[in-house]
């Protein structure tokens, strides 16, 4: 069905139709095939009631919507064919006339807008890696120390920072008790700040099987109308305490806990790889402020369904992670007194700021043409089947042979790792230079073409 079409401001385009009165006719058959399990006469079974009979019955309106949107559903993927176009939103139906020769009608639809790139190849980007110091090492083997400690029952001493607590609680405002408030045997570590400010500092010096009352205010913020700001305490009783044992630094326990026989080789291992995260670290960093200044070069109208979808598909993905741990993001904006609207609206500048980056990556990638390889389409999949813990060929049967969101992810990655081939390495500049909340404001991620 041939189709013009009308450039409006705002990358809104107008795409023009005429069907004949055959092809109107058409659809209309078919509509009254779709519909006439819905059609009643007297003396007629539902659903046995003639095609004429029901436009003389019912009127031919009744078919209308239907037959207009078939053809256009038909006409709408040919037309983007060809005239090339992007569509970024849904399509609009508009109806201009029907008469006896057919029907006029048109489709309104928002599209990619037109990159302007600046300069993309030789800008100035600042490089750091971070130094690796034997501070670090040291807080690499203490957090292994940790995560290979016991808790040790003590008898001997009071309550001290840093020690598991087991506890039966219950907290009163006003003397009477509040939903929410008693626990039983509940382990606490002092020092990790899991409940209000306060609370913990207040148990230090107790002994085992003391019971005592403690007195705390509510945060002014505090997710419960009824407590926020209240003063409050609490009855507690200690069950036990214990004490976190490290096992010593030695080679018995470089052997207990890797497949060296040495503290020396552990360490050397773990200075080695934490050489290889400075060094992705800083790669990773680069990408993102090369693209971030190509970004700045580039100038481009972005049209705000464009944000939205974006805005929607960042909450899906949080609304997604958070499910995974038990959490319904509902209800956990509900408890930070947060409505979805305002949620949805704090993501609006990273949308923006993403979705620029992926038409200015796109752009970029029609100039250069990243070659996509066998190699590197393999190698994607790979990484996808690593990711959902499937198999290679599992994720190929998912997604089909040739998957174009898979090219179009390699050819972004690409498009991002010439960039930052191209870019000029300067010496980063003093920390009070430029204020870091600016800084997160305009980065973007490497992978925003995703």
């Amino acid at each position: 069905m041939a189709s013009t079409i009308d450039k409006k401001d705002g990358n809104l385009v107008v795409i023009n139709f005429e069907a004949t009165k055959e092809e109107l006719d058409a659809s209309m058959q078919k509509a009254y095939s779709k519909n006439k399990g819905k059609f009643q006469v007297p003396g007629f079974r539902k659903g046995k009631v003639p095609y004429k009979l029901v436009l003389q019955y019912y009127g031919e309106g009744v078919l209308l919507e239907d037959a207009i949107t078939d053809l256009a559903n038909t006409a709408y993927p040919e037309a983007i064919k060809e005239h090339d176009l992007k569509p970024v939103s849904r399509p609009e139906l508009d109806v201009e006339s029907i008469d006896e020769n057919g029907v006029k009608y048109s489709l309104t639809v928002t599209v990619k807008p037109e990159v302007k790139l600046g300069a993309y190849e030789g800008v100035e980007v600042p490089y750091m890696k971070r130094e690796v110091t034997d501070e670090d090492i040291d807080r690499s083997v203490d957090a292994l120390r940790r995560r290979n400690s016991s808790l040790e029952e003590i008898t001997d001493r009071a309550v001290e920072e840093g020690d598991t607590v087991t506890i039966d609680y219950e907290g009163f405002k006003d003397g009477v008790a509040f939903e929410g408030g008693k626990g039983e045997n509940y382990n606490l570590k002092i020092g990790s700040h899991s409940f209000i400010p306060g609370f913990e500092e207040q148990i230090i010096g107790h002994n085992d099987g003391e019971e005592f009352t403690i007195e705390v205010k509510f945060p002014e913020e505090y997710h419960s109308e009824e407590l926020k700001g209240a003063d409050a305490t609490f009855n507690v009783k200690i069950n036990a305490i214990k004490a976190e044992v490290m096992p010593e630094l030695d080679d018995e326990f470089a052997k207990d806990v890797s497949e060296f026989d040495t503290l020396d080789e552990l360490r050397a291992d773990i200075r080695k790889k934490e050489e290889e995260r400075a060094e992705k670290d800083a790669k990773a960093a680069f990408e993102n402020e090369t693209v971030r200044v190509v970004c700045d070069n580039a100038e481009v109208d972005i049209p705000e369904v464009m944000i939205e979808n974006e805005v929607e598909s960042m909450a899906q993905d949080q609304a997604m992670r958070m499910s995974q741990q038990g959490i319904e993001l509902g209800m956990y904006l509900n408890y930070i007194g947060q409505s979805m609207e305002e949620y949805r609206e704090s993501l609006k500048p990273m949308a923006r700021v993403r979705v620029k980056s992926s038409l200015v990556i796109e752009a970029v990638a029609d100039k250069i043409n990243p070659e996509i390889t066998d190699e590197d389409y393999e190698e994607e999949i790979k990484v996808m089947a690593d990711s959902y813990r499937m198999g290679v060929e599992d994720v190929k049967n998912a997604i089909g042979e040739d998957n174009e969101i898979i090219k179009d992810t390699i050819r972004g990655r690409k498009t991002v790792e010439y960039l930052a081939s191209k870019a000029v390495k300067t010496e980063p500049a003093p920390a009070d230079e430029e204020p870091a909340e600016e800084k997160a404001e305009e980065a973007a991620p490497a992978d925003a073409e995703e």
